[in-house]
């Protein structure tokens, strides 16, 4: 009977992780898809007439991703706090449908004046999403189921750089049609889809477990039995937990790492279209978008495997200890060859090693923190810190380092050997608090349900 039970329990978890998975993800996904898309979109439509168009010096453009990143990173942490009470159902499509709704507006920009106060506005939308993604999953997985899922979903980031070279590609080719350019309809037509998907998202979403129609009773109360905070979703705020966050060392030491690497993520995104151009494989700027397509394409597979690796092992910063030396060897290589080729080739070794450590990243803190708010806080300030890599990024690349751009690569691969080093200390602090549970030194926390508790392991 025992065995029966064992059998039955363990086809019943199966049935709700497939339910969630496929009710869950691949809406998510769209919304990450669309957001990735609408930030970086301007990276295509610079090379097919943006910046010539509007008249704007490359120090204006800079400007102008620069506005977008201050104002994504200062929404990141209130979007989180208030992402419970407005509710994950109508707060994430909320954000997705104002910006795609923004991203449309970009193309009807005439000066640099409308440019940055667009892309400024754009930011505060597109701010909440991420932290309130990874919040919102924590609520439906286990500690060691998440960054498969954050992973599934941080694909759609790879993708995107894929999807919106042959977006930029097809509506380019629209040409001066309604008194609009080319690269203004990419701006245009990509809103009008994030503001379809978003309002599709709020029939689909559900705000918690107990809201999810598409489980039943037996299998809503099997997804609250496996969450090992479950008692902690319902808490009420406290702003000892949200200081407890803010002071806590894990939290500081991933969100420089990722700040380090988001500093190459973004500038990969936004410089990738310009970078290739210059190889001067492509005869003219629509066939250059093609070309930045299979970089995107590869990052995707790899990070899927690296995610179901991470779950599979229960290891974060010890995965990213081997997945980022892809990047920096991609890095170092392009920062000192002068052959077409071979540098084109060290863009896949870039993209996947920054891209396949994301979700490791990503889901460290959450795996780490254990109550809503603390949880949200680390979420949302680790987000805030490694989102002002944007800033960095937006400057990285200048004209005049054109066409090897040596000293831009020579940063990012500075910057990627940092988080590298940045993610072993956090991995050996980890480790460290592990020995001081099993050795009795946090006893006093014993049944208190938080990440003090010595039954409650870090995960490396």
């Amino acid at each position: 009977m025992a065995g029966d039970a064992a059998v039955h329990s363990v086809h019943l978890t199966r049935q709700v992780l497939w339910k969630m998975d496929v009710r869950l993800l691949p809406v998510l996904a769209l919304l990450f898809l669309c957001s990735f898309i609408d930030r970086t979109n301007v990276g295509n439509a610079k090379i097919l007439g943006l910046q010539r168009d509007i008249r704007l010096t490359d120090h204006e453009y800079a400007i102008g991703l620069c506005v977008f990143y201050a104002t994504y990173i200062a929404s990141e942490l209130p979007s989180n706090l208030v992402l419970k009470k407005m509710s994950p159902k109508i707060w994430l499509p909320l954000l997705t449908a104002l910006w795609g709704t923004l991203t449309m507006c970009l193309g009807f920009v005439r000066s640099f004046g409308s440019f940055v106060a667009v892309r400024a506005l754009l930011g505060v939308a597109e701010g909440g999403l991420l932290p309130g993604m990874v919040l919102y999953l924590s609520h439906f997985y286990k500690r060691t189921e998440l960054a498969l899922r954050i992973g599934i979903f941080y694909t759609a980031a790879s993708l995107s750089g894929a999807f919106g070279g042959l977006l930029a590609r097809g509506l380019n080719a629209i040409g001066h049609t309604g008194g609009l350019e080319g690269w203004r309809w990419i701006f245009v037509v990509e809103g009008l889809l994030t503001v379809f998907i978003g309002a599709l998202s709020y029939f689909v979403l559900p705000n918690s477990i107990e809201t999810a129609h598409f489980l039943t009773q037996p299998q809503k109360a099997c997804a609250r039995h496996r969450l090992e905070e479950g008692s902690q979703i319902h808490e009420h705020f406290s702003w000892d937990e949200v200081k407890r966050g803010i002071l806590n060392l894990q939290v500081w030491l991933s969100a420089l790492a990722y700040f380090a690497i988001l500093c190459g993520l973004y500038s990969f995104g936004l410089f990738l279209p310009t970078i290739i151009n210059n190889f001067k494989f492509a005869q003219d700027p629509n066939q250059t978008q093609l070309w930045t397509v299979p970089p995107y394409a590869v990052a995707a597979v790899c990070t899927v495997f690296v995610a179901i690796l991470s779950d599979r092992l229960a290891l974060r910063g010890v995965i990213m200890l081997f997945t980022l030396p892809i990047a920096i060897i991609g890095y170092g290589v392009i920062s000192v060859s002068k052959n077409a080729k071979v540098q084109y080739g060290m863009t896949f070794m870039m993209a996947t090693g920054m891209y396949a450590s994301v979700p490791c990243i990503l889901s460290w803190n959450s795996n780490n923190s254990a109550g809503h708010y603390k949880r949200a806080t680390t979420s949302a300030l680790q987000l805030a810190i490694a989102n002002c890599g944007g800033f960095v990024a937006s400057f990285i690349y200048p004209k005049k380092e054109a066409p090897q751009f040596h000293k831009s690569h020579s940063i990012i691969l500075g910057l990627l050997c940092a988080a590298w080093l940045l993610v072993a200390a956090n991995v050996l602090w980890c480790r460290k608090l592990n020995r001081d549970k099993h050795s009795g030194e946090n006893d006093a926390w014993i049944g208190k349900g938080d990440d003090r508790d010595p039954a409650f392991k870090m995960v490396l």
